[in-house]
Protein backbone atom coordinates (compact mmCIF):
# COMPACT_ATOMS: atom_id res chain seq x y z
CA UNK A 1 0.00 0.00 0.00
CA UNK A 2 1.38 3.13 -0.59
CA UNK A 3 1.78 5.88 1.59
CA UNK A 4 1.74 10.02 1.30
CA UNK A 5 5.59 9.86 1.12
CA UNK A 6 5.85 7.65 -1.94
CA UNK A 7 3.82 9.56 -3.53
CA UNK A 8 5.57 12.95 -2.74
CA UNK A 9 8.48 11.45 -3.48
CA UNK A 10 6.95 10.70 -7.08
CA UNK A 11 5.04 13.92 -8.06
CA UNK A 12 8.00 16.35 -6.61
CA UNK A 13 7.55 18.65 -3.02
CA UNK A 14 6.56 21.97 -5.26
CA UNK A 15 3.81 24.35 -3.26
CA UNK A 16 2.17 27.12 -4.26
CA UNK A 17 1.88 29.46 -2.02
CA UNK A 18 0.67 32.88 -1.28
CA UNK A 19 0.35 35.46 1.77
CA UNK A 20 -2.70 36.33 3.91
CA UNK A 21 -2.66 39.98 2.66
CA UNK A 22 -2.17 38.67 -1.24
CA UNK A 23 -5.48 40.13 -3.37
CA UNK A 24 -7.77 37.15 -4.28
CA UNK A 25 -7.32 38.06 -7.92
CA UNK A 26 -3.49 38.16 -7.96
CA UNK A 27 -4.12 34.60 -6.40
CA UNK A 28 -6.64 33.38 -9.05
CA UNK A 29 -4.14 34.39 -11.76
CA UNK A 30 -1.90 32.05 -10.00
CA UNK A 31 -3.94 29.50 -10.20
CA UNK A 32 -4.71 29.80 -13.74
CA UNK A 33 -1.04 30.47 -14.75
CA UNK A 34 0.05 27.29 -13.00
CA UNK A 35 -3.07 24.85 -13.84
CA UNK A 36 -3.88 24.67 -10.31
CA UNK A 37 -7.33 24.15 -7.86
CA UNK A 38 -5.95 26.18 -4.79
CA UNK A 39 -2.83 27.49 -2.86
CA UNK A 40 -1.72 26.87 0.51
CA UNK A 41 -2.03 30.58 2.06
CA UNK A 42 1.57 30.54 4.18
CA UNK A 43 2.52 33.05 6.81
CA UNK A 44 6.31 32.67 7.09
CA UNK A 45 6.43 28.75 7.40
CA UNK A 46 3.39 28.54 9.16
CA UNK A 47 0.18 27.43 7.12
CA UNK A 48 -2.54 29.73 7.79
CA UNK A 49 -5.43 28.22 5.26
CA UNK A 50 -5.89 27.42 2.07
CA UNK A 51 -7.71 29.41 -1.05
CA UNK A 52 -9.59 27.36 -3.66
CA UNK A 53 -12.08 28.14 -6.51
CA UNK A 54 -14.30 26.48 -4.22
CA UNK A 55 -13.46 30.01 -1.70
CA UNK A 56 -13.66 32.28 -4.47
CA UNK A 57 -16.85 31.10 -5.82
CA UNK A 58 -19.28 30.59 -3.06
CA UNK A 59 -17.21 33.49 -0.90
CA UNK A 60 -16.45 36.35 -3.27
CA UNK A 61 -18.50 36.01 -6.22
CA UNK A 62 -21.87 34.67 -5.16
CA UNK A 63 -21.89 37.72 -2.29
CA UNK A 64 -20.97 40.28 -5.37
CA UNK A 65 -17.33 40.87 -3.53
CA UNK A 66 -14.41 42.84 -5.97
CA UNK A 67 -11.60 40.25 -6.16
CA UNK A 68 -9.19 42.77 -6.71
CA UNK A 69 -9.72 44.56 -3.07
CA UNK A 70 -10.69 41.29 -1.29
CA UNK A 71 -8.07 39.77 0.55
CA UNK A 72 -7.01 35.67 0.30
CA UNK A 73 -7.18 35.77 4.26
CA UNK A 74 -11.10 37.52 4.83
CA UNK A 75 -11.72 34.11 2.64
CA UNK A 76 -9.61 31.12 2.70
CA UNK A 77 -10.63 28.19 4.51
CA UNK A 78 -8.68 28.58 7.90
CA UNK A 79 -9.49 24.69 9.06
CA UNK A 80 -7.23 22.80 6.91
CA UNK A 81 -6.83 19.23 7.21
CA UNK A 82 -3.28 17.90 6.86
CA UNK A 83 -1.79 15.20 6.50
CA UNK A 84 1.78 12.80 7.58
CA UNK A 85 4.15 11.28 5.19
CA UNK A 86 2.78 8.10 7.51
CA UNK A 87 -0.51 8.49 6.41
CA UNK A 88 -1.50 5.70 3.60
CA UNK A 89 -3.40 6.71 0.64
CA UNK A 90 -6.34 5.07 1.46
CA UNK A 91 -6.96 7.33 4.33
CA UNK A 92 -6.17 10.75 2.33
CA UNK A 93 -8.98 9.50 0.81
CA UNK A 94 -11.22 8.70 3.50
CA UNK A 95 -10.34 11.67 4.90
CA UNK A 96 -10.67 13.93 1.61
CA UNK A 97 -14.24 12.27 1.37
CA UNK A 98 -15.28 12.62 4.71
CA UNK A 99 -13.92 16.42 5.26
CA UNK A 100 -15.23 16.93 1.51
CA UNK A 101 -11.67 18.77 0.19
CA UNK A 102 -9.72 18.35 -2.80
CA UNK A 103 -6.31 19.09 -1.54
CA UNK A 104 -4.03 17.76 1.65
CA UNK A 105 -1.10 19.42 3.50
CA UNK A 106 1.45 17.02 4.45
CA UNK A 107 3.26 18.48 7.45
CA UNK A 108 5.80 16.98 9.52
CA UNK A 109 7.00 18.36 12.89
CA UNK A 110 4.08 20.96 12.21
CA UNK A 111 6.67 21.98 8.81
CA UNK A 112 4.62 22.55 5.05
CA UNK A 113 6.80 19.29 3.26
CA UNK A 114 4.29 19.21 0.17
CA UNK A 115 0.49 18.91 -1.08
CA UNK A 116 -1.89 15.89 -2.47
CA UNK A 117 -4.56 16.71 -4.50
CA UNK A 118 -7.75 14.45 -5.10
CA UNK A 119 -6.30 13.72 -8.22
CA UNK A 120 -2.97 12.56 -6.79
CA UNK A 121 -4.45 10.51 -4.51
CA UNK A 122 -7.34 8.88 -7.26
CA UNK A 123 -4.31 8.09 -9.87
CA UNK A 124 -2.19 6.27 -7.01
CA UNK A 125 -5.54 4.28 -5.89
CA UNK A 126 -6.08 3.55 -9.10
CA UNK A 127 -2.45 2.42 -10.39
CA UNK A 128 -2.23 0.46 -7.03
CA UNK A 129 -5.52 -1.20 -8.19
CA UNK A 130 -4.40 -2.29 -11.95
CA UNK A 131 -1.37 -3.93 -10.08
CA UNK A 132 -3.55 -5.94 -8.65
CA UNK A 133 -5.69 -6.88 -11.18
CA UNK A 134 -2.66 -7.66 -13.21
CA UNK A 135 -0.80 -10.19 -10.31
CA UNK A 136 -4.53 -11.95 -10.42
CA UNK A 137 -4.77 -11.78 -13.42
CA UNK A 138 -0.99 -13.51 -13.93
CA UNK A 139 -2.14 -16.01 -10.93
CA UNK A 140 -5.33 -17.05 -13.22
CA UNK A 141 -3.99 -17.37 -16.46
CA UNK A 142 -0.83 -19.76 -15.01
CA UNK A 143 -2.82 -21.80 -12.80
Amino acid sequence: MKMVADLLRDKGDEIWSVVPETAVYDALVLLAEKGIGAVLVLRGETLAGIFSERDYARRVILKGLSSREVKVSEIMTRDVVCVKPTHSIDECMALMTERRCRHLPVLVDGRLRGVLSIGDVVKAILSEKEFQIGQLEAYITQG
